[in-house]
């Protein structure tokens, strides 16, 4: 007989939601996993003693992390897709009768805490992370990518008058010979009045938009994001390697981890770069800008003498440094006389249509023949290849799952903990699937697995290709061969 449900609502309910959630539901584990308490206490004093009590913190943080685990942009939908899951009121502690905090509470009370709130968070999740030994701290790779300001380039106006005349006169001041025709650049010329920290600037291939500054540090053990930042979009990213390693350095102290090697692409490469991870004992894989030549054809580099050695035998020493032009640049000038050249065969297809021969390189010079050499051997070339599969994927993933391709907000502040908020949900996802009990079993069903291919199989067989992926290069032929008689 066909049955027909009939839809009534009943006045009273026996209905527990710790009941009607499955045991190992993800937010299930996160509520049991996850302990904010602290946060109440750390963020106390930006609340006073009288007035109406404001949203639980750790309701409001609980609810940002929802909307990043979710992809959700909008604070309203964030409300709305939480009060729909059972998983979710359970991970919050609202029952099914009771409302959760009004949408615009959110962007209140986002705007209300400092930025070390945030990043106190970060950290904390990250911590959780090296306690379980996802984080070795060792090796770190950079990068960056635009994330979409909530402004339109249509919105662009010219800023004040008298604000711009004072600051194009102080530059003439500083230095009237070389700036006095220096024109603006385009994000000094115009303004987002919507987003005043938004800048202009564009990818390949790609128009124009008003973009902040997204970089983060990312560990290659895990994949582990150790640090994340927003700078301003029309800065170079050698500007913000500074700033990324020392907040990365920053977070992993207290845990006694310490960065030795950072890989970047070439966006990264730049002199002060170089000396500032020497400085800090870091060894850099980064490649050098395409300006840089590793040798001129038929010059030799003398390092002692600090001059070139054409192939007629020829010094070219060193005169001065010169600074590019509307540029921050200086550069070595290395030349011969107009004496030097008169009776060169070579002079014609050597110095074209000038009577001695010049050449110019960087003063940063040793950084850049450093990191060639360094990015010429085996290990170098291994780190390149790391760093593509290491950061790369992670950022895409902030982009297209963690709700970083665009931010809703106004300013750079706001950016920022957005940032961090991306970061610290990308981080607690990893987290949970290290420590959940699929994880865990797959890897014992892995090993297990492995150990019966090794016995079952001949010992000539297996002994190979067993001996270095299953046991180690150092393993003995005694323990395999006790393996395979059990």
């Amino acid at each position: 007989m066909q049955g027909l449900k009939d839809y009534q609502e009943k006045l009273f309910l026996d209905f527990r939601l710790s009941e009607r959630v499955p045991r190992d539901n993800f937010y299930r584990r996160l509520k049991e996993t996850l302990d904010l308490s602290h946060i109440r206490q750390m963020t106390k004093k930006y609340y006073g003693t009288e007035g109406q009590k404001s949203i639980d913190t750790v309701v409001f943080f609980k609810l940002m992390l929802i909307g990043y685990l979710e992809n959700i942009n909008s604070d309203r939908k964030i409300i709305e897709h939480a009060g729909m899951r059972m998983d979710m009121l359970y991970f919050l502690g609202y029952d099914l009768d009771e409302p959760l905090p009004w949408h615009s509470t959110l962007s209140r009370t986002r705007k209300l805490f400092g930025e070390e709130v945030f990043l106190e968070l970060f950290c904390d999740i990250l911590y959780k992370c090296v306690d379980k030994g996802m984080v070795s701290g060792k090796t770190q790779a950079v990068d960056s990518a635009f994330i979409k300001a909530n402004a339109s380039m249509e919105g662009l106006v010219a800023p004040d008058f008298i604000d711009k005349s004072r600051h194009y006169f102080n530059q003439l001041t500083e230095n009237e010979d070389e700036n006095h025709k220096e024109k603006l650049r385009f994000n000094e010329r115009f303004v987002s009045p919507a987003d005043p920290d938004a800048r202009v600037s564009q990818k390949r291939g790609k128009p124009s938009t008003l973009n902040h500054l997204g970089v983060i540090s990312v560990d290659t053990e895990n994949h582990v994001i150790c640090g994340a930042m927003v700078d301003f979009a029309d800065k170079r990213d050698a500007d913000t390697l500074p700033k990324i390693v020392g907040q990365t350095v920053d977070n992993l102290r207290p845990v006694g981890l310490t960065v030795d090697e950072l890989l970047a692409d070439t966006g990264y490469s730049s002199g002060e770069a170089y000396n500032f991870l020497e400085k800090n004992n870091i060894t850099a894989y980064i490649p050098p800008h395409g300006g840089y030549k590793p040798e001129r054809e038929d010059f030799t580099y003398d390092e002692k003498e600090d001059c070139y050695i054409c192939g007629q035998g020829v010094k070219l020493p060193f005169r001065h440094i010169k600074r590019e032009k509307n540029k921050n640049l200086l550069t070595k000038r290395y030349c011969t006389t107009v004496a030097d050249c008169k009776n060169c065969p070579l002079k014609k297809q050597c110095c074209k249509k000038q009577n001695y021969k010049q050449i110019e390189h960087s003063i940063d010079k040793p950084h850049y023949d450093k990191a060639y050499t360094l990015l010429s051997t085996r290990k170098g070339k291994h780190m390149m290849r790391l760093r593509k599969s290491t950061v790369e994927p992670v950022l895409g993933t902030l982009l297209d799952f963690r709700r970083m391709k665009k931010v809703y907000t106004k300013g750079h502040d706001l950016a920022h903990k957005q940032l961090l908020m991306a970061a610290t949900a990308y981080n607690l996802k990893k987290f949970m699937n290290f420590c959940s009990p699929k994880s865990v079993k797959i890897a014992a069903m892995a090993i297990k697995n492995t150990a019966m291919v090794l016995i079952s199989a001949p010992l000539n067989q297996s002994l190979s290709f067993w001996e270095r992926f299953f046991f180690g290069s150092n393993c003995k032929l005694q323990n395999i061969s006790i393996i395979h008689s059990k």
